[in-house]
């Protein structure tokens, strides 16, 4: 007797995995941005190891970028993705974009981020695109200036991104309304 694929029942899918009583699903993502095979010169010869660089946000406004080195390649995800949770920043956001043009550095790399209108997307590559949209930026217009290390691109956008501004906050600070501090387009 011939078996057809639908007669033996429902299928399960492999994420479908039951989560045990003690296991909370975690709202925090991470992403691997770069894995390199990196070697130490010592007095036996060449030591090999791996470094990860990993991003970890909420999607909320919270981001992080981390690095972590280990003798495979498990661990260093690992640790870097540790390491990013020790460097999370607060991003300032407007709606789905960022309140103003800005420019982040970090070694020789710049990355300029400018805000979009609704519906325009993510418009960035690589390493930038990922810190932007584990951070819960929707709309924003980048483009990475200077050297193109994933890891420095992705430190100059974190470094952008922590200072960040809204307009009511400067204008209070400075103790000016706001209507003062921000141009309206006719």
């Amino acid at each position: 007797m011939e078996r057809r694929a639908d007669s033996r029942g429902p299928r399960r899918d492999r994420g479908d995995r039951r989560r045990s009583e003690g296991e909370v699903e975690s709202e925090w993502m991470e992403k691997v941005v770069q894995i390199r095979r990196v070697t130490k010169v010592v007095k036996g010869g060449k030591k090999l190891s791996f470094r990860a660089v990993v991003v970890v946000g909420n999607g909320k406004g919270s981001v992080g970028v981390g690095v972590g080195k280990a003798a495979d390649v498990v661990s260093a995800i690992q640790k870097a993705a540790t390491d990013a949770r020790k460097s999370l920043i607060s991003v300032t956001m407007l709606e789905t974009s960022i309140p103003h043009l800005i420019i982040g550095e970090a070694g020789a790399s710049n990355v300029l981020l400018k805000p979009a209108s609704k519906g325009t997307g993510v418009i960035a590559g690589g390493s930038v695109r990922t810190v932007l949209e584990l951070a819960g930026i929707k709309d924003i217009l980048s483009k990475a200036l200077g050297a193109s290390s994933p890891l420095n691109n992705a430190r100059a956008t974190l470094d952008a991104l922590s200072r960040l501004h809204r307009a009511e906050d400067v204008a209070a600070q400075r103790g000016i309304p706001v209507e003062r501090l921000v141009r309206v387009r006719a």
